[in-house]
């Protein structure tokens, strides 16, 4: 599909849709939205238990009713917009996977600005022909599991061409028919339940407790609604020089009602009050501690949280003095609450226990938020009204006392990452696939360069890159492999290893590569200069139905493809030589490493020559007429690559981020000089 055609989604924010896999076509619109709509309570009671615990970032997540349009089909979904905190979107997913194992008959498609961006976390391992072109209404979760719609091949018909965007219609269909077909491959699957795992619990260990000196009203707001949080932490981190002019009086929650209470935030709420700079107006009446003092990060906290709230509240107008209608009164309620009795949200409690009290003023505020319309919903600020003025006046004193039994703050070590922890994560994140090669490559350059490879490591260094767990022989493989990697206009394209896809070989496109190639001589080239225009044996099993007509337009130009592969190999040939006269006559060489074929002295026992002896002399030049000697190119790759990584000084540069992604990776230089 056109990238202009396709409706456009907001930054930082997620779509997510919920459709009927076999709709009934009989039913009326209306009974069709009947349907959809008690699967709205059905699905937000299920899973209530784990959204009534969650702090948001912006948006909670929401469903309702959307009617057939533009053919996509009558579905129920939501938007959220999820901020700084990815975490809230990967939290949707996993709701969605949870909500689709649950209701079998419901397949969820959801996306974000960048698009399928499942597919992206599971990028390395993807088919060829499935790119963010192809990929338009392909992507499903259904049972619990991710699906995507297949390209046909010889081995299955079915599926959907690459060059055929389908309907959602069509993708229903077929993911009905053929759900065994349409099912991601186990590396996908694996790579996305990678990144999901540790929910539900991750919930609890995404939260921080901290201890703060807030005012009394906030106090009681946050006692009631511990998720009003989340957009005071916003209104601070985004204020503006107007914001600030209502801090400057401090007349819904003034500061000397403080009292030291327990907060909840998630951590990216904490990192966004505790990591910023701030110093209040003197006339708002908040001081500081001095930073000695052992509650000072408890009154910088509370006089930023407090600064947010106030900002909230002051952009709106008093509440009406006229109590709300009681929730009760809503015809939606009563279904609600049966399904969450359905659903064990009440986990056997009493009616009218404490306990179940508070579940169900919980209830009331997630239903007040997820389920009635947006129409009838009040913003942040006009909430913390509200409940300021609908509680019962509070005892200061009582609120003092209570200070002295809150619960222990959590520790924020956690903000403080140091390199090697930077290191773990991002090789976690690469999930070791990259060292898997590294190590491949080494034993394999090894068997093949074991002359050069074992006179290196007899060097003074040659121990100490066999105890650090890495070795140089690894970095000039690996570049070696980038190198005659296939890429195309899209970009380069790292090289895989065996132990991420399986080696196939076929020996006929080969031979005929080297036959356009070279020509009819069995002979090498000299350069690496020299571009192979020939990307066939690396294609899939898609590009096996054209070889015959390939191979019979390769017999007709035979003749003509060896007469210029002979004529390149040697106009080329002849360039190189002329070039290389040239420069014996300057300096340049002297800044290379070469080979040293003296193996006579080699075998006498005679000390091996250094790479600084090992550069011919004059005399050597006469005596064999001139000859030059080859590179050494596996040296010299690796000094320029090692002195590249030198000039870095730790900082990230061509050289390390070449190597990273190559999965190499090299210690920082322990050297001084």
């Amino acid at each position: 599909m056109d990238v202009l055609q396709r409706r456009v989604i907001l930054e930082d924010m997620v779509q997510y849709k919920l459709f009927l896999v076999q709709p009934d076509g009989t039913n009326s619109q209306q009974q069709t939205e009947e349907h959809l709509t008690h699967l709205v309570e059905e699905i937000l009671a299920k899973v209530a238990p784990l959204l009534i615990q969650y702090i948001w970032q912006h948006q909670s997540f929401n469903l309702k009713y959307h009617p057939e349009k533009g053919g996509v089909p009558a579905h129920i979904g939501g938007s959220t917009q999820f901020g700084d905190n990815v975490e809230d979107e990967w939290f949707i997913v996993y709701l969605l996977q949870q909500i689709t194992e649950a209701f079998p008959d419901l397949a969820a498609r959801v996306e974000d600005n960048d698009g399928e961006f499942l597919l992206i976390e599971a990028a390395d391992y993807l088919p060829k022909w499935l790119n963010p072109d192809t990929s338009e209404n392909r992507v499903f979760f259904f049972r619990g599991e991710l699906h995507i719609l297949p390209c046909p091949s010889k081995s299955s018909p079915v599926g959907v061409s690459k060059d055929v965007v389908p309907n959602v219609a069509q993708a229903l269909a077929l993911l009905s028919t053929h759900p065994e077909a349409c099912q991601a491959s186990p590396k996908i699957c694996s790579a996305l339940r990678k990144r999901l795992e540790g929910y539900p619990e991750k919930i609890k260990s995404g939260l921080h407790r901290a201890h703060c000196f807030i005012p009394a009203g906030i106090a009681v707001v946050l006692a009631q609604r511990p998720d009003l949080v989340a957009p005071a932490v916003s209104a601070f981190y985004l204020r503006d020089p107007v914001d600030l002019q209502a801090c400057r009086s401090f007349k819904t929650f003034p500061p000397d009602t403080r009292v030291l209470t327990s907060v909840t935030f998630t951590r990216c709420l904490y990192a966004q009050l505790q990591q910023q700079q701030f110093t209040p107006d003197r006339k708002s009446g908040f001081t500081l501690p001095p930073r000695s003092h052992p509650k000072y990060k408890a009154h910088e906290l509370g006089m930023k949280l407090a600064h947010g709230f106030e900002i909230l509240c002051s952009k709106c107008r008093l509440p009406s003095s006229e109590p709300d209608a009681p929730i009760s009164c809503n015809p939606q309620w009563k279904g609600f609450m049966d399904s969450l009795k359905r659903n064990g949200y009440f986990r056997g409690e009493l009616e009218g226990s404490a306990r179940y009290k508070e579940l169900t003023r919980s209830a009331e505020n997630f239903f007040k938020q997820s389920v009635v319309s947006k129409s009838s919903a009040s913003s942040p600020g006009e909430e913390a009204l509200q409940l300021l003025h609908s509680c019962n006046p509070f005892n200061l004193e009582e609120l003092k006392k209570q200070e002295s039994q809150l619960p222990q703050e959590d520790s924020d070590s956690w903000l403080d990452i140091t390199a090697q922890d930077l290191e773990r994560m991002l090789q976690e994140r690469s999930g070791g696939r990259a060292d898997v090669g590294s190590q491949n490559s080494s034993s394999t350059k090894q068997k093949q360069h074991v002359g050069g490879t074992e006179r290196r490591k007899e060097t003074e260094g040659g121990k100490e890159e066999e105890g650090g767990g890495y070795s140089l022989v690894a970095v000039s493989q690996g570049m070696k492999s980038f190198l005659n990697a296939m890429s195309s206009h899209e970009g380069a394209e790292l090289p895989w290893t065996s132990s991420t896809q399986p080696f196939s070989f076929d020996p006929d496109s080969m031979s005929s590569a080297l036959d356009r190639l070279l020509g009819s001589k069995e002979e090498e080239l000299d350069s690496d200069d020299l571009d192979d225009d020939d990307d066939d044996d690396d294609d899939d099993d898609d590009d096996d139905e054209g070889e015959e007509e390939e191979e019979e337009k390769e017999e007709k130009s035979s003749d003509h493809a060896q007469m210029n592969g002979t004529e390149t190999l040697d106009g080329l040939r002849r360039y190189m030589d002329q070039m290389d006269q040239e420069l014996m006559s300057t300096n340049i060489g002297q800044s290379f490493n070469l080979t040293n074929y003296n193996k006579a002295g080699l075998d006498n026992g005679s000390p091996r020559p250094s790479a600084t002896d090992s550069l011919p002399t004059h005399r050597e030049l006469e005596e064999t007429e001139e000859e030059i000697q080859p590179l050494d190119v596996d040296l010299n790759l690796v000094t320029n690559l090692l002195e590249s990584l030198s000039c870095q000084a730790g900082l990230a540069g061509p050289a390390s981020n070449l190597l990273q992604s190559l999965g190499i990776h090299l210690p920082p230089n322990s050297d001084p000089s």
